[in-house]
């Protein structure tokens, strides 16, 4: 028996050393086919390789790091697995492993494979920076650390100034971001990744040409990339062209369809069109791939205002999210006591957060608050979130005490310059739209914070004590749902005073014969439900037209498909006037044409609405449930015109019927409607911004009783 043995190791031993012979040519004709760039021949030279010695190495690792570059990160990580296990003291293999891991989404275990490579070579500068790429989602100082401790090593290893760009563009440095992404392609000029990347960075400083010129570009050098196409698609959507932004978000989903930030896109331009239920299912998918993508959250939040049968408390619910899933990640980075002194009677300082320093339509509505504090009892800094600066940004410079441009600051120099201003109230103006800052409101730098006005439906945040409203807006049967303490103003939203000589002598129809019907607000606001009732409206009033005026309708898929879906309701394209972009005199001037105003449903008008009134046009308007449902329900309550307000869209109909049958009462209304409205409290700016001081000073004074 043991002869047997014998005769069958001595079998083996000549077996593996005739294998070995036929190894070493193929793997040699491999690895020479592997360096003329022949990767077909050479994946098949290193797979006969591995057929006759399944442990080769050199094949393995070889064959892994082929697998990884054609995207096909699986296979590649299970041959790179196996190939660090036939020789664990390779750093290279280890390293390689980790790309795969990465591109896997498997962050934890790339850090590992990362972190081996390094313990086996510490200089190794491009470990060091992959480690920077796996650390990205965990930790962004600790990733900029990683880049530049490679940089130290290899200051011409383009992919650490790279990853290093990106980085700078996630905690908002811009302009050091270019420097870095400028380096990485004077390095390598053909880097397509670096193109995209500094797309991003140019993009956010309102450089669109340049940011177009880069995406191009990348997407010339590697059309097979998802970035540079999801760059482009970013850029489109900043300057209206919806219809290339969702071409451009859809080709980079197929190309990477687990990019969670194309799916957001995607979101984004299908509620800018109109499709909710689409863009809710972006948004989603998204929140699949990535549970804690703030953006995708925030967005759905939005989007949700534009669904008729969401209740307050779905969309408390999706804010609780928000929180759940982001914000208790910063709130437990919240620093020791506050040193503001508790007089409960001294000046306090006010800080305001906002994107919207600019012309906005949120400006309209928070600058006479700003504008007319009591300076003697309120001290206004002013923190701008946004690289867009206008003749807008200059006038509320002059209404700050203190300016402070915190466009390129991240959340933590934002939270510590808070701090180090003595803010005392620290007031949100995004809510959870665009440009916002909530992270650093999840931080609580001050002592009280509070929200309003800029989106103000609430923000789902413990961290912020209190939301402007009023009783119309929320009911308090439903109050108990917010995360805030409601305080009730005279209206949740008030408006900067238009010059009253803007406003039309007499109602249109008189001098046209037929009536004309207004919709001011953006086209995502108008639903289904809102132009089937719009349909029944010019039915049973004859002639009658319909004007509809949004800057969006510049956009020929907007205009087109918003054209198809009111022909889908009932609503004849003849009778519709679409208007996109003027000048704001223009179109404040272009409420003359109007008679009265039909506000959307569920998602109600604000600054449109208020607008609407001080120009003398009635505004008819549908109650919902949700706060967003509320806004004009609210405005004409407050304004003494809740005759033109309910809850039903058969009612809602019938006002706006009848309502156009009496044109002598319509040019009574349009001449007593612009003085009626500059006499509310809820559009007098003095008596409105009287009223959040004394709100302030009462939150001040329960604060400085308590024992917080």
């Amino acid at each position: 028996m043991s002869n047997s043995v014998g005769q069958r190791a001595f079998h083996n031993a000549r077996l593996r050393k005739r294998q070995q012979a036929e190894v070493l040519p193929l793997l040699g004709l491999a690895l020479q086919l592997h360096k003329q760039g022949l990767l077909p021949e050479a994946r098949n030279g290193y797979r006969q390789v591995l057929q006759l010695e399944p442990n080769q190495f050199i094949a393995l690792h070889m064959l892994g790091s082929l697998e990884s570059d054609a995207k096909n990160y699986q296979e590649a990580e299970t041959l790179l697995s196996r190939a660090v296990a036939v020789d664990p003291k390779s750093a290279d293999a280890h390293m390689s492993r980790g790309v795969a891991l990465n591109k896997l989404r498997r962050h934890d275990e790339a850090r590992e494979s990362y972190r081996r490579a390094l313990a086996l070579r510490p200089n190794y500068a491009l470990a060091l920076s992959n480690l920077g790429n796996a650390s990205v989602t965990v930790d962004l100082q600790q990733a900029l650390e990683c880049y530049d401790k490679a940089l130290a090593i290899d200051a011409n290893l383009a992919e650490a100034h790279n990853g290093r760009g990106w980085v700078l563009c996630r905690l908002r440095n811009y302009d050091e971001a270019i420097a870095s992404l400028n380096r990485a392609l004077s390095i390598k000029p053909d880097y397509a990744s670096a193109l995209a990347n500094r797309a991003i960075a140019l993009q956010e400083l309102l450089q669109f040409d340049d940011a177009m010129a880069d995406c191009n570009q990348a997407i010339a050098l590697a059309p097979d990339e998802m970035n540079g196409w999801l760059g482009r698609a970013n850029v489109w959507l900043q300057i209206q062209q919806i219809a290339e932004a969702l071409h451009d978000s859809e080709k980079a989903i197929a190309l990477d369809p687990d990019a969670a930030q194309a799916h957001l896109v995607q979101g984004v331009c299908l509620s800018t069109l109109g499709r909710v239920d689409e863009a809710l299912a972006s948004y989603d998918r998204a929140l699949e791939i990535e549970p804690s993508f703030p953006g995708a959250i925030s967005n759905k939040i939005f989007t949700l205002d534009f669904v008729a049968d969401a209740s307050v408390e779905q969309h408390q619910q999706a804010r609780q999210l928000w929180w759940e899933r982001i914000g208790t990640t910063f709130a437990s980075e919240v620093a020791g006591p506050y040193d503001n002194s508790r007089d409960p009677d001294r000046p306090l300082v006010l800080g305001y957060v906002s994107s919207d320093f600019n012309a906005h339509s949120a400006a309209f509505i928070f600058k006479p608050v700003l504008q007319y504090h009591d300076r003697a009892q309120f001290e206004v800094v002013c923190y701008s979130c946004s690289s867009k600066v206008d003749p807008a940004t200059a006038e509320f410079q002059k209404i700050a005490d203190r300016w402070r441009d915190a466009s390129q600051w991240s959340d933590d120099r934002l939270a510590d310059q808070i701090r180090a201003d003595g803010v005392d109230i620290l007031i949100d103006l995004s809510g959870h739209t665009k440009g916002n800052r909530l992270s650093v409101f999840a931080r609580k730098p001050a002592p009280i914070q509070a929200h309003g006005w800029g989106h103000g439906t609430g923000t789902g945040l413990p961290t912020i004590d209190y939301l402007f409203s009023d009783p119309v807006a929320i009911p308090a049967a439903v109050r108990h749902l917010f995360a805030e303490t409601i305080v009730d103003l005279p209206c949740f939203v008030t408006l900067e005073p238009l010059p009253m000589e803007l406003a039309g002598a007499s109602t249109p129809a008189i001098s046209n014969g037929f009536i004309t019907f207004g919709v001011f607000n953006r086209i995502s606001k108008i639903s289904d439900q809102a132009a089937q009732a719009w349909s029944r409206i010019l039915e049973r009033v004859p002639g009658s037209r319909l004007l509809i005026k949004d800057v969006a309708l510049d956009d020929q898929l907007v205009r087109d498909n918003l054209l198809a879906r009111l022909a889908a309701c009932g609503v004849p394209a003849e009778r519709v006037e679409l208007l996109g972009t003027t000048l704001r005199v223009d179109h404040l001037a272009a409420f003359n044409r109007v008679d009265i105003a039909l506000d959307p449903f569920p998602q109600n008008g604000g600054v449109s609405t208020l607008e609407a009134l001080q120009m003398g046009v009635p505004v008819v308007a549908k109650l919902g449930n949700s706060l967003p449902s509320r806004a004009a329900g609210s405005i004409l309550t407050a304004l003494g015109l809740p005759d033109w307000v309910t809850d039903s869209e058969e009612a809602y109909v019938d006002i706006a019927v009848s309502r156009a049958a009496e044109i002598g009462d319509l040019d009574k209304l349009r001449g007593e409607l612009p003085g009626q409205v500059r006499a509310a409290a809820a559009c007098n700016p003095v008596a409105y911004a009287q009223a959040v001081d004394e709100a302030y000073r009462a939150m001040w004074k329960r604060y400085c009783s308590s024992d917080v």
